[in-house]
């Protein structure tokens, strides 16, 4: 499966408020510092220290959102 991989800083700025709340994330123990990865079916996991963990998903047209604000490929 392809990802693409950012911050949780990142992640806030992608998300719509529609999708995954602030709020969601601050419970799911998402800081700005966090590693987090959107696969291609949209679904946002955190990095925990032995395995990804999934706290959500994006709706809609996630993949431009994804590749605007990240300049990143899914790899």
């Amino acid at each position: 499966m392809k990802f693409v991989e950012i911050t949780g800083e990142t992640l806030t700025q992608i998300i719509n408020d529609d999708e995954v709340h602030a709020d969601d994330l601050v419970t799911a123990g998402v800081t700005p510092q966090s590693i987090v990865r959107i696969n291609e079916q949209g679904d946002v996991e955190v990095r925990r220290p032995t395995q990804w963990e999934i706290v959500g998903g994006l709706l809609g047209n996630y993949e431009e959102r994804v590749q605007g604000v990240t300049g990143m490929e899914w790899i």
